[in-house]
Order: C-alpha cells, then structure tokens, then sequence
C-alpha cells in the first residue's frame, strides 16, 4: 500500500502544512488539501507514515459532508482534485484531496462531548464540571451525558496543545450570535452523526468540528468532519462505564507512546514498530467500513 508523507506538488503556491494537511492555492477563491499519511499523537507528528490513512480520512469526511449536508453548508465544490494540477501530480491527490471553498477559519475548534473521557473526564474529576459546565455528581469515566455539551477550545499552534476555554470566551473572541450559532449547529451536526453511527453498533464519544466563513458572512463547515483523527469511535458491543472504552484510532500508538520512559511528549517522535504502524491502519480501515459500508477506494 503506497504512502505519501508529504505531497511534493510545485504546479499550485503552497499556502502551508498543518499536522496532517497540505494547503495550496487553486486560484483566489479555491483551496486544495491534501491529506497525508502524517500521523500525530500528543500533538507531535511521528515520522513514520501510516499507509492508506489519508486515503480513509478524506473518504469518510465526504461520506459525512454528503450526509449532514442539510444541516450547514460546506467548503467541498465537487471539482476534481486531479483537473487542478499537473498531469504527473495526480497520483499525490487521487483520493486523498479535495478543490475546497477559500474560507475565512473561525479560530475555535467546535467539540461537542456526548460521553466523559480524554481531558473532559480529567476536568470533571478536577471541578466537577466540563469548560465550566456543571454535570451531575458520582459520573463514573465514560459515562453518557444526559444530553451533548459544547466545549469549545482554542486552536494552538503546531506543537502545541489546544486549549479548553468556556464558552463566554468564546463569546468575547467571535461574538455573541456567531458563537451560538457555531454552538447549535455543532450539537445538530453531533447528535445526527451519533444517532447514524449507533446504527452501525459505533458509539460517537466526542467530536471536533471547525468553521469558516464566505465572503458573504455564510458559516460552512469545513477541514474534515468525523473523522478518527478528529473523534473518538467505541465500539458499542465492548463499551462500559469506568473504564477507556477501545477505540478506531490512533489508540495503538498512544497506548504504545505511553509506554516509553524516556519520551517526554515533544517532538522529536521517537520511531514507531511496523507492528503499530499496521494494526493503527487497520483500525481506520475498519472504522471506514464499518461506519460507512464502503471499502478503501484506491
């Protein structure tokens, strides 16, 4: 299975390289991204790729951006990611790009939390709240909330971590009414995704969601969208209270991360076993088809 660790495209200007993305030009108004095989845990990028994960992120946010499209609009125009560059280039982007909608980002990561787990579970224990959101006392770890919370939180630079803010901070950084309407949208966008995925014997535990605007001031959704990079996927038969449920992501290779003694958590990544680099892209396989019917496409 062919890996791309970077994409190497000199036909569009490069606009820069997130964790996982490549952004370039495609004109004024058009965005093209390429999403790798980069794989990044604790907010570190690891150095060895992960076959096929781009391949499976980009499938499932179309899957998803073609079934929640209802409920917002999104950055996807439909124009083919090889019409856009250079003839020898299109083997970089087949399956792994798409021709985006030039969006003005709205920097807050959208999070909607359905269960408590991850940095919410250690807040609650904390405070007894989740980003200043009272819950119910005695919430054993990944217990289901009696409905989703918004916790939104503030995009940090790479290599650096995200932070969680409340939401009247939110509030002060975008305004009022562009906060709840990113707040409602989101837990709109959480809930249907959640009540698909429990079809398919998946629980949705938590989510992040990102936003821009057009020029006309229209709120789409945006980057990629329930993806296993961006939430977290239990399987419902194995799910139970008090414990870390196991999950259709890059759980392998932070559980073996987690292992290493003389890794304090900043880059550079320490070298990932063949073995963890393939059971990791057989859990995003799986969570492909599982939560979509589809296989791979190649």
């Amino acid at each position: 299975m062919n890996s791309l660790y970077q994409s190497t495209i000199s036909s569009l200007p490069l606009l820069g390289r997130g964790k996982v993305r490549d952004n370039y030009a495609v004109g004024d108004d058009k965005i093209l991204i390429v999403t790798s095989d980069r794989l990044s845990a604790f907010d570190v990028v690891m150095n060895e790729p992960i076959p096929a994960k781009g391949k499976v992120l980009n499938q499932m946010s179309d899957f998803w951006f073609s079934k929640l499209g209802q409920i917002v609009p999104n950055h996807l125009t439909g124009i083919a990611p090889e019409s856009v560059v250079a003839p020898n280039e299109a083997d970089q982007v087949r399956g792994r790009a798409v021709v985006a909608k030039r969006l003005k980002p709205i920097l807050v990561e959208a999070v909607v939390r359905g269960y408590l787990i991850g940095s919410g579970w250690k807040d609650y224990q904390a405070t007894g709240a989740v980003c200043g959101i009272p819950l119910p006392a005695g919430l054993k770890m990944a217990a289901k909330l009696p409905q989703p919370i918004f916790t939104p939180a503030a995009k940090a630079d790479i290599g650096e971590h995200d932070e969680n803010i409340r939401f009247d901070d939110m509030e002060k950084r975008i305004g009022k009414e562009l906060a709840a309407k990113i707040r409602d949208v989101s837990i709109k966008l959480y809930e249907a995704a959640a009540d698909y995925a429990a079809s398919k014997g998946i629980i949705i535990a938590d989510t992040k969601f990102e936003f821009g605007l057009d020029d006309r001031g229209v709120l789409h959704l945006m980057d990629e969208v329930l993806t296993a990079d961006s939430s977290r996927f239990w399987p419902a038969d194995s799910y139970a209270e008090g414990i870390s449920p196991p999950s259709f992501d890059k759980q392998f290779v932070r559980d073996y991360l987690e292992t290493l003694k003389d890794w304090n958590k900043t880059a550079p990544a320490p070298a990932l076993p063949a073995d963890v680099i393939e059971k990791t892209g057989a859990k995003y396989r799986e969570a492909l088809q599982r939560l979509t019917g589809q296989e791979l496409q190649h």
